[in-house]
């Protein structure tokens, strides 16, 4: 795989988002088939690991950290803050107090005194200032506890905010070709102050590699079971673009995941994409894009294809749109 700058650092443009592994979708594997897959990861190049303290309430930190112990120095490693489980529960709390305990804690479940980037997973914005929280975070780096600091799910204005307190290093929003939301100002701020993308759920959560999916297929406890694009009859309506999309992909001889994460590399180098699985197959699917370029009109193909007002149904359920700080299209207003 070719380089990306994340902060200061290089690593492989694909990474990996560990998420799954323990939350959010419900039938975890095995900790020996986990370790499998971080492993496989590893071996085809991944460097740029991703995990959160609120991921299976800590237990998905414990895992990339006993795996990733002999190979440290090698591992980016980034998890996130802000938004955990308490008693079960998701809370997001931007706290001075309780972002410096759950650093200590992920540090602890992830058996290393240094992080190489962490996000603040969600602005508490209805009890904390972005600068607030920010400058604890600053903390944290002159502490050299944390090499840099993330913001999750902002808009624009408040990265701008957020880097007039410090410089932030990433920010890591929902990026794909079904949420096309960064384009309309954070990709762009990104760029100009000098900030890596990353996008997360690059696959739609799944569906834009697997439009079979639907309510019946999910597990108990499936996230996906509350979103709106995954509702009748959105879902329906939304299976008609992968269709199209499938077109697209026999045309270039590349698979479904493979055009959309080719498709977010050549959003710019400044995007770095970090799809998530369980299983090594379709790891070794998504890490193909690597090998997909894409042409101009191929591009504008996409472009056309997914248009945000095709796109049917909102992404989160309507409490989770609230907690989120990111822009809108005026087809979602």
């Amino acid at each position: 795989m070719k380089l990306r700058k994340i902060g200061n650092t290089e690593v492989p443009e694909i990474g990996l988002g560990c998420m799954n592994l323990s939350h959010g979708y419900g039938g975890y594997p095995s900790k020996e088939d986990s370790f499998a897959l971080l492993q496989r990861a590893y071996d085809l190049g991944v460097r740029h690991y991703d995990t959160a303290a609120l991921y299976g309430f800590g237990r998905n930190e414990e895992l990339v950290g006993e795996w990733m112990q002999p190979y440290r120095s090698e591992i980016h490693l980034a998890s996130k803050c802000g938004m955990q489980g308490i008693d079960g529960k998701r809370v997001i709390d931007g706290r001075a107090a309780t972002l410096k305990a759950t650093l200590e804690d992920s540090l602890r479940r992830l058996n290393t005194d240094f992080i190489d980037v962490y996000y603040l997973h969600r602005w508490d914005k209805n009890n904390v200032a972005i600068e607030e929280s920010v400058g604890v975070l600053a903390e944290m780096v002159q502490e050299g506890k944390i090499g840099g600091i993330g913001l999750s799910e902002v808009s624009a204005a408040t990265l701008r905010k957020a880097h007039a307190v410090h410089p932030i290093t990433a920010v890591q929003n929902e990026y794909s070709l079904w949420t096309r939301n960064p384009e309309i100002g954070l990709s762009a701020a990104c760029q100009e102050l000098g900030v890596t993308l990353v996008a997360f759920s690059p696959l739609g959560r799944g569906f834009l590699c697997a439009p079979e999916l639907g309510l019946s297929k999910f597990a108990e406890g499936d996230m996906r079971l509350t979103m709106p694009r995954f509702q009748e009859p959105n879902i329906s309506q939304n299976r008609e673009l992968i269709k199209k999309l499938s077109q697209v992909c026999a045309e270039i001889n590349c698979s479904l995941a493979q055009i959309a994460i080719a498709w977010l590399l050549a959003q710019g180098e400044h995007v770095l994409p970090i799809p998530g699985t369980v299983k090594i197959d379709h790891l070794e699917d998504d890490l193909g894009a690597a090998s997909v370029t894409l042409s101009a009109e191929i591009l504008s193909k996409l472009d056309d294809l997914f248009q945000p007002e095709k796109i049917h149904g909102f992404r989160y359920p309507a409490l989770g749109m609230s907690e989120v700080d990111t822009e809108s299209f005026a087809c979602e207003q």
